[in-house]
């Protein structure tokens, strides 16, 4: 099983589900306290070990964290239960008693089960997605402990512990280890001067011992995201001088090292990360920032996927049985749901995943593997687009199709973005020109162009996919586009997608002279008509476009791509066909009610397609979802922190 590496003073151990009914040696097994068997060491740090525990008296699994008298760590651990003892909320780890005997000090505390955010974010477990989740969970949690006069003081990827099994009980992730935890109220043991927390992570205020406020829970809070989505953190250095020397130095724009995220989110980001404590955001903001931004952001190799799960050493299950948790499993209203559609994980589907601009954020081999196969869909595809501009347009091309499809489709895959829009640019100024002497068609293919980076502004890799839509038409298959804009992992991309599809199909009728739908308006005239002049394009086929009911097939492709992955579940083929059915049957219905309309401007009234394109589309959203089956649950692992 592939367990990532950790430090010494991070450890982490794996326990058996029902670890109290396997130990090892039951005879060496010792109760403290009267009532807590210690089954089996977790961790152990400076201030003590941490045991995998079973209260007898309740019947359920704890961490006991036992520090012994003669290294003076009672007052810690005295403040740590005192400090979590106000604190009653999903993403803090719950503490449960404080007691001692003769020799040790026993904190008793709820047991996690799964992994620390460092261990993912080093494994490259975690999507975007993922984080900002994570980040929305702890900014919650960080309200609710300073609204209690408790400030953290130590948040760190260590310290942030990310549930196995959400569905088991409340939260997503959960901080943990309050041992450092200052009460605002006053605490002679956290008064100013002090310096306790962890370098790399402290607000430059802390680490000059200046008074500490919730701001620097903010800072260090804002660092941890921002080395989960980088890979790095800006301040740590070689040694502990090099990283006390980079503090209160201005941390390098997140926009800068992930120019894919969100800009929002990214100055949220960066403003938490202000050197002045007062200048910093409350976490309800960064946590606004992080909640809108979340349904933008790619799922792509997170903890969605039960191969990112197997390759952590966290294999999927159904669900925990109740004795694992000591209750009966609940389900939070703030747990993250897998989407109800998501691509294969297998590397088959990479090419799929890059074209619908889903990518891994992390640093790694698959992560590497996904993001080029992306490109270079993104790249192929936009060479065969090109090569169908070529045969469809009409002039000359100044050189082999073949070679100037493989010229854009590599510097597509190269920069996805730029590459696009310079072939874009080049394409529409040759057809201007007197050479190629058609700037009628020069201006539709600007216009259909031009709307792709509007709707679908950070999604470079599938800015060609719309022109798949009018291809599709060809054949009488262009209903089916919505079946593929619906696959896209966010319902922003997916209305981009279907937008953008819907608006080049009515673009190209008038190009391709025939109709791919419903037909160009009535009394358009043909491409030899309108093709030499800007005046007459705009005037005999924009006009008479903009003004007719067939702009809403946009909209119909819009809707019914963001319905669809509501009623495929991937579970169940029998109730992913009716469903599939369903939508299937409803998208001929809109696609009729438009033609009624266009019908009544004397215009064909008939979809082309509409039948058989539609069940299409949903026939192969129907195969994708099948093949990836919504994630399960985590296998329950035991870990904690000492």
């Amino acid at each position: 099983m592939n367990r990532p590496q950790t430090s010494a003073t991070d450890e982490l151990r794996t326990v058996p589900l029902r670890a109290h009914e396997d130990a090892a040696n039951p005879a060496s097994v010792r109760v403290v306290l009267g009532r807590y068997r210690l089954e089996r060491r977790l961790g152990a740090g400076g201030f003590g070990v941490v045991w995998l525990g079973w209260d007898q008296k309740l019947e359920r699994e704890v961490a006991v964290k036992a520090i012994p008298l003669e290294r003076g760590g009672g007052e810690r651990v005295e403040r740590e239960a005192r400090a979590a003892a106000r604190l009653n909320h999903p993403g803090i780890v719950s503490i449960y008693e404080l007691a001692s005997d003769q020799h040790e000090i026993y904190l008793v505390s709820e047991l996690v089960r799964g992994r620390t955010l460092a261990e993912l974010t080093q494994a490259g477990a975690v999507s975007d997605r993922d984080v900002a989740r994570i980040g929305v969970e702890l900014c919650d949690a960080l309200e609710h402990a300073h609204a209690r006069g408790v400030i953290h003081r130590d948040v760190k990827p260590q310290n942030v512990m990310v549930v196995a099994d959400p569905a088991a009980g409340a939260g997503f992730a959960k901080l943990a280890d309050f041992g450092v935890a200052h009460v605002a109220s006053g605490d002679p043991l956290t008064r100013t001067g002090d310096v306790i927390g962890t370098l790399a992570y402290m607000a430059p205020e802390q680490a000059e011992g200046r008074p500490v406020t919730a701001a620097s829970d903010v800072y260090s809070l804002a660092l941890t995201l921002y080395e989960a989505w980088t890979g790095s953190n800006p301040v740590r250095a070689g040694g502990l001088a090099a990283t006390a020397r980079r503090l209160g130095r201005p941390v390098p724009p997140l926009a800068g090292r992930r120019r894919d995220l969100p800009r929002d989110l990214c100055g949220e980001v960066d403003a938490a990360l202000d050197g002045r404590p007062e200048d910093r955001p409350e976490p309800s903001r960064l946590r606004a920032a992080l909640s809108v931004a979340e349904g933008e952001m790619s799922d792509d190799g997170g903890l969605v996927e039960p191969a990112t799960l197997r390759r952590v050493g966290l294999p999927a299950t159904r669900r925990l049985a109740p004795t694992a948790l000591g209750r009966r499993p609940r389900r939070s209203p703030r747990a993250p749901r897998p989407l109800p559609m998501a691509w294969p994980g297998d590397q088959a589907a990479e090419p799929l995943r890059g074209v619908l601009g889903r990518r891994r954020p992390v640093a790694g081999g698959r992560a590497l593997s996904g993001r080029l196969a992306g490109r270079a869909s993104a790249g192929l595809g936009a060479g065969v687009a090109a090569l169908a501009a070529a045969v469809w347009l009409g002039p000359d091309l100044p050189g082999s199709p073949l070679a100037i499809a493989a010229v854009v489709a590599l510097a597509v895959a190269l920069l996805p973005r730029i590459g696009w829009l310079c072939c874009a640019a080049v394409l529409c100024g040759w057809l201007a020109t007197p050479n190629a002497d058609v700037p009628g068609s020069a201006l539709l293919v600007a216009a259909a162009a031009v709307a792709v980076p509007l709707l679908l502004p950070r999604a470079g890799a599938v800015w060609t996919l719309p022109a798949l839509a009018p291809l599709l038409g060809t054949v009488a298959l262009a209903p089916a586009f919505v079946g593929v804009a619906a696959l896209a992992p966010t319902p922003l991309r997916r209305a981009g997608l279907g937008a953008a599809g819907g608006l080049w199909l009515l673009v190209a009728e008038p190009l391709a002279g025939r109709p791919l739908l419903f037909g160009s308006p009535e009394g358009t005239p043909g491409r030899t008509e309108f093709q030499g002049s800007l005046g007459t394009t705009a005037a005999d086929v924009l006009e008479p476009l903009a003004a007719s009911p067939v702009l809403l097939v946009p909209v119909v492709f819009v809707v019914f791509a963001a319905v669809l992955p509501l009623v495929l579940r991937g579970r169940w083929l029998a109730a992913d066909l009716v469903g599939a059915a369903a939508w299937s049957i409803g998208l001929m219905a809109a696609l009729a009610a438009v033609g009624d309309l266009v019908g009544a401007t004397g215009a064909s009234a008939e979809a082309r397609g509409a039948v058989a394109g539609s069940l299409a589309g949903a026939l192969v959203a129907v195969a994708i979802s099948q093949t990836n089956p919504p994630p399960e649950s985590w296998r329950a692992q035991a870990v904690t922190t000492s």
